[in-house]
């Protein structure tokens, strides 16, 4: 393996464009530095093929989206590589390493200790457990969940209090602080997105895999999440999502990966995938018209408006669920 070439500080705009300029634009393309490395990933049900990724890599250090409409075998590819899901390809040449280190032969688990963790489209928060218990559940190496360990108290309560303080601290920088003795199922959709995020940040990851972080968010929210998003990178993370905003996609990668039929079809930056012909007839259909990157549909007065929107959507479906009830309970009266 060849050294990896020395980076310049990637939260400067122009070294990132300057890292990804001489990266071809054409699926498989190498990558000054991959953190991550895809070969011959195939996954049927039936036979139907969701997943056919012949080579990916994902530059480190920078921000990674992977679009492509529904049914392209984004979610898949994810629960692939994370370990969630085998593919059919296993025995005939599959393998994808991470930093170095191949996982093609590991466990969910065993993917997160290497460093490599993921967030869901659907969260995963333990609804019945209180929010600082989440986050407790994301440290790994806890010297307590030994059994013999876990009977002598002094040998884990130090490490304990250690994770408790950083768990506080990532709940402070989410704006979570004050929920951590709530029960996470009280939390709104995008409180329960951030807590996701901010419990997968416990494990002090390398690289963070975001599946639609967007979806299902309130407005107020979203910039918000942007934020975060932009922090991880900004601190030395790589982070890959996957997302169907594009004006989000344009706002915040560096690269974009197209996934169209399980396939890798196109890559290259956010303004020259999004630029295609091709690409926007075939992955954007109801956006074709659209300019994907008007960046002022990411200004505070838009989300403002956005937000005043979504409220209007809410107290409309608010007053026909109430009318729908009374009007119900009229007929029983009759």
């Amino acid at each position: 393996m060849s050294e990896a070439p020395v980076q310049s500080d990637l939260r400067d705009p122009e070294a990132r464009r300057a890292l990804m300029s001489g990266v071809g634009a054409e699926p498989g393309s190498a990558k000054p530095d991959s953190i991550l490395t895809v070969d011959n990933i195939v996954r049927q049900f039936g036979g139907i093929t969701a997943v056919d990724v012949d080579h990916l890599e994902v530059q480190r250090g920078v921000i990674t989206a992977l679009i492509g409409p529904n049914g392209a075998g984004k979610t898949t590819f994810f629960n692939l590589i994370t370990g969630f899901d085998r593919p059919t390809s296993a025995r005939t040449g599959a393998n994808w390493s991470f930093d170095g280190k191949r996982l093609d032969k590991t466990s969910a688990s065993s993917v997160a200790r290497a460093g490599m963790v993921r967030t869901f489209q659907l969260t995963k928060a333990l609804n019945r457990m209180t929010v600082m218990d989440n986050m407790m559940l994301g440290a790994s190496g806890q010297r307590g969940e030994s059994l013999s360990v876990s009977m002598l108290r002094p040998l884990w309560r130090t490490q304990e209090r250690e994770i408790e303080t950083k768990a506080e601290e990532l709940l402070a920088r989410f704006k979570l602080l004050e929920k951590k003795d709530d029960y996470a199922g009280s939390l709104s959709g995008g409180q329960r997105k951030l807590l996701e995020m901010a419990r997968a940040l416990m494990s002090d990851p390398k690289m963070i895999m975001l599946d639609e972080p967007m979806a299902g968010v309130n407005p107020a929210l979203t910039q918000s999440l942007l934020g975060h998003i932009q922090s991880l990178r900004d601190e030395g993370m790589t982070v890959l999502f996957v997302e169907h905003d594009m004006h989000v996609v344009r706002h915040i990668s560096d690269w974009v990966v197209v996934m169209a039929e399980g396939r890798i079809v196109a890559e290259g930056k956010a303004d020259e995938v999004m630029s295609n012909p091709a690409v926007v007839d075939a992955y954007l259909g109801a956006h074709h018209d659209t300019d994907l990157g008007d960046d002022a549909l990411l200004q505070e007065e838009t989300l403002e408006e956005k937000i005043q929107e979504y409220e209007a959507e809410a107290l409309a479906e608010e007053r026909s669920h109430d009318h729908g009830g009374s009007a119900s309970h009229e007929g029983e009266q009759k």
